[in-house]
């Protein structure tokens, strides 16, 4: 069974960003009808994460999941114990979904500081959005609060990890 995908609007930005540290496939439309979501679930075959109660009945055949509101933490662990993610943790663009590509550090001389350049065993790059993804300081909060909310460790750092 293929990895669930998801499509949601900006209210549910940080639990999109969230899941896609974790490698889930989550796009989320900005701005979006409620109904807008529902038809880009039905063309690309996405479910979609709502905090809505309502649902239009033209949409009934299209999966779709609620969201607690305020709580993105649960609804983090609970996503993560009913489906598998599309990608190992830290392997999509946590800005526009993109699947990250391993690229040499000298590609990115000039885009990141040089302290990275000297540093980074690999770099990341988002082909889409332009975004390069390293090991830095960040990832260690990062990190913390996904093992928090999930109630379990990641697993080490592995060196094909953009982020951690």
């Amino acid at each position: 069974m293929p990895p669930t995908r998801f499509v949601t609007d900006s209210s549910l930005e940080f639990l999109a960003r969230r899941l896609r540290f974790l490698g889930y496939d989550v796009l989320t439309l900005r701005g979006a009808r409620l109904e807008d979501l529902f038809e880009r679930a039905r063309v690309e075959g996405r479910t979609v994460l709502t905090t809505s109660i309502r649902r239009p009945r033209r949409f009934a055949d299209v999966p779709a999941l609620g969201v607690a509101r305020g709580d993105a933490a649960g609804s983090l662990r609970a996503l993560a114990a009913a489906v598998e993610p599309a990608g190992p943790p830290f392997s999509r663009c946590a800005e526009c979904n993109t699947a990250l590509q391993r690229r040499h550090s000298l590609e990115a001389s000039g885009e990141v500081p040089g302290r990275v350049l000297r540093g980074a065993r690999a770099l990341h790059y988002c082909p889409t959005c332009g975004k390069w993804y390293w090991q830095g300081t960040h990832v260690a909060k990062i990190r913390a609060w996904l093992e928090r909310a999930l109630g379990r460790a990641l697993g080490p750092p592995e060196d094909a990890d953009p982020l951690g």
